[in-house]
């Protein structure tokens, strides 16, 4: 049997390691990785093996040669361009005729008995065998489910929390007949997981997941490649170790001096002809390179140095990664997570702080604190968009800084002489820091319309008119005055989707941003009627007719917001008796506390009840959602206030289809279809409602948290223009919201989250579908359980917090109150 070794890959998420070698080349306790994958496969038998490379390819040929040394016969086969995991395969075709080969990354430690999993794959009679792995965390790996005989069931790649139904993954080893190679398009771009294997799978043909015992590690990150140096010192992992275990878990090698002042504390590794002086400390899982000088008082801890580095007396390292060639000087200080690249100089007493990288061929001068990176890179953390944007503390996490770093890798994902709008609330705050973000684009070639302070759905609706590219829009984090959020929308209005967010990601990672040459500036400017043009729109497409003739009355707190800005003048052109409160910019009260919402909805509620109005509606301070009060001033909660639009809307239309997320009450179903709509059922982030909204037939949205999408008018949340539609809609219905409310039925539907580290997440939701068993599961986000007499439980990783969801229905609250003990427990169990 022959082998293919992918080493084609650039390894951008272990940049600066990466920035002058390729990924497969880098070392693990002195070794490259690519060499422990290839001394696996000579282990088992398998000599003859093909090198599939692209990225920096004459180093890894230079390194390896022709595999003599290793014992194997190793060819190369190029790509010009990336053809895909398994174009690159199709493109070593003429190396691979007439048996069965192996598939394995040059860039992933694992010890996994490929005999065995040859036997399995003889055993089935497979097409392909996929090498499977139980992680804790499956998020960046394909996930796959297969049977009680290995057959393989379903295929998902690079799931979302939401999407997680197994911690079983996808290694990238496979063991493949070679006819598999005829379903590959040759020059083309095609992927195993994404092409090959769901079209195979659809066809009926033999696939199998072999679940392997061994180690693997996919070393993509600089956590994950600390990590596989510990595990190898710590034995988890069966590779050859070179050098002499001088003590337990102490490991010498050939040529190397420690003095025996020196401290050694294992596990760890020492590289050959290393020389570390009296007084010098190496605690648990640091590596030496070969040719390292580690001078006297200098302590390392879980570092790893890389060959011909030099550490000067007194320098403190903890956690991070030397590149080669590379100078650390006496008393400098490098803290957790940082990684240095190859021949950089960190002069005397230079303070390098978390998670800093610092890219090849760069100085730190003597004395220098270093809090942000050295070239090319921002700060790297585990995402760096979440629910609302990308959020953080003001002036600490979010500075005027990274506001600029992050429109200019906006600015690039543009074309130059795009159009962008800016928008932002009433804080200070986000004032301060949209002149750094228009700054950043109109430095790079991007123009600029700034709406100044405007209701967030009036900057949504320029953003989607044609010729703007996109829009950026700041505000004061909901519920917390300490932190500002910034909010990155397409040209539609909507919020990025997730691929745009990774893309625009990616170069902020790389701080590869594009510059406007000095003719390239772009403008500036301020459209006069912003406020007024969206009013205009919003009356012309949806229907306000009978508001005049109902003489409503209605109550509207504007929350110190935004809101102030437009409701007067709109609701004047309406022809609505109102009473407004709070309609003012509140520079000093930018968002909504919990205790502020509560306390004026109180005082809406008594205003509305003593002035005999028809309801009251209060927004939050960008005007994007809205809560309700009835006529009598009580508070309908969000998820009756959804369940009494959807009435109204699906009443009017008769028929049609609505989009609402899947933690919504299945009462929406009754009352879509009671009006014959029916319902379409969405994953909870934003994007996908908004995504669902484009669709034709659809005649309304909500989130169930206050937002509503309008499809006349808008495909993204709106509360001024919910609030226009729910005028309209009262006054031709002729109907009290409490009396609306009434006639639909009660839900019984109980939330409750349960703290779960992010380690188990995978093995949790591994354990809910297994716990399901036979009953009727949904995996459109989470899994969701449907009970045989009746409700429905459903549990959902939390994308950004360790936390997760459940919800659960019946058709009492006995049932389910039940069913979500039930599923906490089972979430808990698995914690373990």
């Amino acid at each position: 049997m022959k082998a293919v070794v992918m080493a084609g890959g650039e390894g951008t998420r272990l940049r600066p390691m990466t920035a002058n070698q390729p990924k497969p080349l880098l070392p693990v306790v002195n070794k490259p990785i690519m060499e422990h994958v290839l001394r696996l496969l000579r282990r088992h038998g398998i000599e003859d093996t093909v090198v599939t490379v692209q990225f920096l390819a004459t180093l890894i040929r230079n390194y390896f040669g022709d595999g003599e040394e290793l014992g194997m016969n190793l060819s190369y086969v190029a790509e010009e361009v990336p053809l895909g995991t398994a174009g690159s395969v199709k493109n070593a075709e003429d190396h691979l005729r007439g048996e069965p080969f192996i598939v394995i990354s040059g860039d992933a430690l694992t010890d996994i008995d490929l005999s065995d999993m040859v036997r399995f794959h003889r055993e089935n009679g497979a097409m392909v065998t996929i090498g499977l792995k139980r992680v804790p965390n499956p998020l960046e790996f394909g996930i796959i489910i297969v049977d009680d005989q290995g057959r393989i069931q379903r295929f998902l790649e690079k799931p979302t929390w939401g999407q997680v139904f197994s911690d079983t993954v996808n290694t990238g080893i496979y063991i493949m007949e070679p006819e598999v190679l005829d379903h590959v398009a040759a020059g083309e771009v095609v992927d195993w997981s994404g092409d090959v294997f769901p079209k195979l799978l659809k066809d009926g043909a033999p696939l199998y997941g072999y679940i392997a015992e061994g180690y693997w590690e996919d070393v993509g990150t600089h956590e994950s490649y600390l990590r596989s140096q510990a595990d190898v010192l710590s034995g988890k992992v069966d590779v050859d170790i070179e050098g002499f275990e001088v003590s337990p878990g102490v490991w010498v090698a050939e040529g190397a001096e420690v003095d025996p002042e020196a401290v050694l504390k294992g596990p760890l590794y020492i590289g050959d002809y290393a020389k570390v002086e009296a007084g010098a400390e190496l605690r648990e899982f640091t590596v030496l390179g070969s040719n390292v000088v580690v001078r006297s008082e200098a302590f390392l801890h879980r570092a790893v140095v890389h060959d011909n580095v030099y550490i000067g007396s007194s320098a403190n390292m903890r956690g991070c990664v030397i590149g080669k060639n590379t100078d650390v000087m006496s008393g400098a200080r490098v803290e957790e997570g940082a990684v240095v690249g190859e021949e950089c100089v960190i002069e005397s007493e230079a303070y390098l702080s978390n998670d800093i990288k610092v890219y090849p061929f760069k100085t730190i001068e003597a004395g220098a604190v270093v809090n942000a990176n050295v070239i090319w890179e921002s700060r790297g953390q585990r995402s760096l968009f979440g629910p609302r944007g990308v959020s953080g503390l003001i002036n600490v996490e979010i500075t005027p800084e990274l506001a600029v770093r992050l429109a200019s890798a906006y600015a690039t994902t543009l074309k130059k002489g795009s159009v962008v709008i800016t928008s932002r609330d009433v804080s200070r705050a986000a004032r301060t820091l949209k002149r750094a973000v228009i700054s950043a684009l109109t430095a790079a070639a991007i123009d600029v319309r700034d709406l100044e302070v405007v209701p967030l759905p009036v900057a949504r609706f320029h953003t989607s008119q044609s010729g703007v590219a996109g829009g950026i829009s700041l505000r004061t984090t909901p519920g917390d005055p300490q932190s500002v959020d910034i909010i990155f929308l397409d040209e539609r209005g909507a919020d990025l989707s997730p691929a745009a967010q990774r893309k625009l990601e990616r170069v902020f990672s790389r701080a590869e941003y594009r510059r406007a040459f000095p003719g390239e500036i772009a403008e500036l400017s301020f459209p006069s009627r912003g406020v007024e043009t969206y009013s205009h729109e919003l009356l012309r497409r949806i229907d306000t007719g009978g508001v005049a003739e109902a003489e409503l009355k209605v109550v509207v707190d504007c929350a110190g917001g935004s809101a102030s800005l437009i409701l007067p003048s709109l609701l004047g052109r309406i022809g609505v008796d109102v009473l407004t409160v709070n309609n003012r910019l509140d520079e000093g009260s930018p968002t909504d506390t919990l205790a502020k919402q509560m306390r004026d909805l109180q005082r809406l509620g008594d205003l509305v009840k003593s002035s005999g109005a028809d309801f009251g509606v209060r927004f939050d301070p960008v005007a994007e959602r809205l809560s309700l009060v009835d006529e009598n001033g009580e508070l309908v909660d969000n998820d009756r206030a959804l369940l009494v639009v959807l009435d109204l809307v699906a009443a009017e239309r008769g028929g049609g289809r609505v989009a609402l997320p899947v933690t919504t009450t299945r009462v929406a179903e009754q009352v879509a279809s009671y009006h014959g709509a029916e319902v379409q059922w969405t994953p909870t982030s934003t994007d996908e409602l908004t995504k669902a909204a484009k669709a034709d037939d659809i005649i309304f949205a909500a989130d169930g948290r206050g937002g509503y999408l309008l499809p006349e008018f808008s495909r993204t949340t709106d509360g001024i223009g919910a609030f226009v539609r729910l005028l309209g809609l009262v006054a031709r219905t002729r109907m009290s919201l409490s009396q609306i409310d009434r006639r639909i039925p009660q839900a019984h539907l109980l939330r409750r989250s349960v703290p779960t580290p992010w380690a188990v997440k995978g093995s949790v939701m591994r354990a809910v579908v297994e716990a399901a068993g036979e009953r009727e599961v949904d995996t459109t986000d989470g899994v969701r359980v449907l009970e045989p007499g009746g409700g429905w439980a459903l549990i959902l990783p939390d994308t950004a917090e360790a936390v997760t969801h459940l919800w659960a229905e019946g058709p009492d609250s006995d049932t389910a109150q039940r069913l979500l003990d039930e599923w906490a427990a089972v979430v808990e169990r698995a914690e373990g």
